[in-house]
């Protein structure tokens, strides 16, 4: 989780919303990333997103069954979705996120037994940490438009 705050840190390095992400698979990390939607002016390039696709390539696989995915913050439906369609084994996430959260707070898309696949979900790793650099980076944001 550390090297995914540290994702989260360079995207509100660079005016992105501070979100990090990490694939680890057999104890290696093969993919880091973090927000960039704004950058690439792409609604997809979500930390998630971008972790999945290097992986992937990384691996020369889209399926990342024995993958672990660190994220700052709880994925919403789209990261959710990625993430069973990837098989991924495991999520690791920090913060919850009560407006968009779909791997237990609105919804459990990547538990859903309706599902092909479920992920199993560790929640609340570095939390504090990953909450605290959302909220000053919103609190900014609310500053400059003020």
């Amino acid at each position: 989780m550390a090297l995914a705050l540290e994702e989260a840190r360079a995207a509100a390095a660079e005016d992105e919303v501070p979100v990090g992400a990490v694939v680890v698979c057999a104890e290696r990390v093969v993919a880091r990333a973090h927000n960039r939607t704004r950058g690439l002016r792409d609604p997809t390039a979500h930390a998630e997103i971008l972790a999945l696709r290097e992986a992937a390539a990384r691996l020369g696989d889209w399926r990342l069954t024995d993958c672990t995915l660190y994220v700052t913050l709880e994925p919403c439906a789209m990261c959710a979705g990625a993430l069973v369609l990837a098989r991924v084994a495991r999520l690791v996430y920090g913060a919850v996120d009560p407006k968009a959260g779909m791997c237990g707070t609105l919804g459990n898309i990547v538990q859903d037994e309706r599902l092909n696949h479920r992920v199993e979900v560790v929640r609340g790793v570095g939390a504090e940490e990953a909450a605290a650099l959302l909220t000053e980076f919103f609190q900014q944001q609310r500053e400059r438009r003020a």
